[in-house]
């Protein structure tokens, strides 16, 4: 009995040290500030920021869990607009809201998260470094804590810093996608000979055979492309703003054979795990090519191809594949718009 007095005794005096640290050498809540940079311009980062639903696609506090489940509400975009999540693997929830904006300068968002009735307060400041590059400043306000809870300060700011960091990667992701995509349609110049430089990409996608009769390849090509669209947003989760256009791949002269081999997939910024064993990873090393942009019937490109062909023997180059990158999706029925590239060298 004796014991177990003397350890009730430590028990409440060590409660009673821990309780007085807190009190006197802790803060109830933290304010911090975070400043970031990226390459992208003002306009095209804001609008990531002041949509809760372009928000929720890279921010890392909702897409590293794959059970989280978001509720969005009218407006969708700038103040008044909100979210309520739940994750139910990770036990937690809460809603989020958009209280101030200032177009293209500051949002000031709140944040409750589980049953805690005091907010955590974002001020988010944007600005304009260059035409390409923008600073973007977070102001973080924890709402307080009780005695007991405030040993969690410790590690607040670490952890909202870890978050941002992670975010700032996601967003690099999407933007990049975004932007290529609108600078690509507005540099379109259609049955012009071009030169360009090819980066590297990783394609996701699936190998195919066909037959290369009338209508039956580019039916073959829509069928399959739906395949790959579908295991990349519904399987692996992925949003249209998080991966690249699609693109064809097969060899340059293939469209005089009566069969035709062609691999077709969608540009990520990474490889990912996959568990479906009819698709896979083709990496594009760097190369020049020689390029077309064409619009019209599938079977027309055909013309097209030949003239990038054309241009190779006479310039004496060899050449590898042709890729087609879809500008517009694939659909029956209805003419391409596309990207012919041929790729050259010596």
């Amino acid at each position: 009995m004796r014991f177990f007095k003397i350890l009730a005794v430590i028990i409440v005096f060590l409660v009673g040290a821990y309780a007085a640290s807190m009190y006197f050498f802790v803060e109830e809540n933290k304010k911090f500030q975070i400043e970031k940079e990226i390459d992208y311009p003002l306009d095209k980062v804001f609008s990531q920021f002041n949509s809760l639903q372009h928000f929720t696609r890279w921010n890392n506090f909702f897409t590293s869990s794959q059970t989280m489940d978001i509720d969005y509400y009218t407006p969708y975009e700038g103040k008044g607009s909100a979210i309520s999540y739940v994750d139910t693997k990770n036990d937690r929830g809460g809603e989020m809201f958009i209280r101030y904006e200032n177009l293209n300068k500051t949002l000031k968002y709140q944040l409750f998260e589980g049953k805690n009735e005091n907010p955590t307060l974002v001020d988010v400041k944007f600005k304009a470094i260059s035409p390409e590059k923008t600073k973007i400043i977070w102001y973080v306000h924890t709402p307080k804590l009780s005695v007991l809870k405030r040993v969690e300060n410790f590690w607040t700011e670490d952890r909202f810093a870890e978050n941002i960091e992670k975010s700032m990667a996601n967003l690099k992701n999407v933007l990049g996608n975004k932007v290529e995509k609108d600078n690509q349609m507005a540099a379109i110049k259609y049955d012009s000979l071009m030169i360009e430089k090819e980066e590297e990409k990783i394609l996701l996608g699936i190998n195919i055979s066909t037959s290369n009769k009338k209508d039956a390849l580019y039916k073959n090509v829509v069928m399959n492309y739906n395949k790959v669209y579908n295991y990349v947003t519904m399987d692996l989760g992925k949003k249209d703003d998080e991966f690249g256009y699609p693109m064809l791949m097969t060899d340059a002269d293939n469209y005089k054979d009566k069969e035709v081999s062609y691999f077709i997939g969608i540009p990520l910024s990474k490889k990912v795990g996959i568990t479906d064993n009819n698709f896979s990873f083709r990496t594009i090393n760097p190369t020049q090519d020689y390029v077309m942009y064409y619009k019209g019937t599938y079977a027309g490109r055909i013309r097209a191809i030949q003239q990038l062909i054309q241009k190779a023997k006479k310039d004496e180059m060899r050449f590898g594949d042709i890729r087609q990158t879809f500008i517009e999706r694939p659909t029956e029925d209805q003419n391409v718009n596309m990207k012919l590239s041929l790729s050259v060298y010596k």
